[in-house]
């Protein structure tokens, strides 16, 4: 999977927006990011059925491109997830 050819990262509504090849538009909001990340521990404590609540005004303060995804960093301190690009496509729905 390709990169979205433009990515917008909107602090103030919490919302990061993503803008695919084929014209489509997908706008995340940073708590859903935040909840949703792929990093090993977060993705443990999923399977083994404990949900860590996440502050839903969490805000994304950094991306960092990796080629096949992004880093997302939040102001809550979690930087460990790398987010597939097809990963974030699987989000929208």
């Amino acid at each position: 999977m390709t990169s979205p050819r433009a990515i917008g990262n909107a602090r103030s509504r919490g919302e990061l927006r993503l803008e695919w090849a084929d014209g489509s538009v997908q706008l995340l909001s940073h708590g859903r990011l935040r909840s949703s990340c792929p990093c090993a521990q977060c993705r443990a404590a999923r399977l083994c059925g404990r949900i860590d609540l996440v502050d839903q005004d969490v805000r994304l303060v950094e991306l960092n491109p990796q080629g096949y995804g992004v880093q997302l960093i939040f102001d809550d301190g979690h930087d460990q997830g790398i987010y597939p690009w097809a990963y974030l496509r699987t989000l929208a729905g």
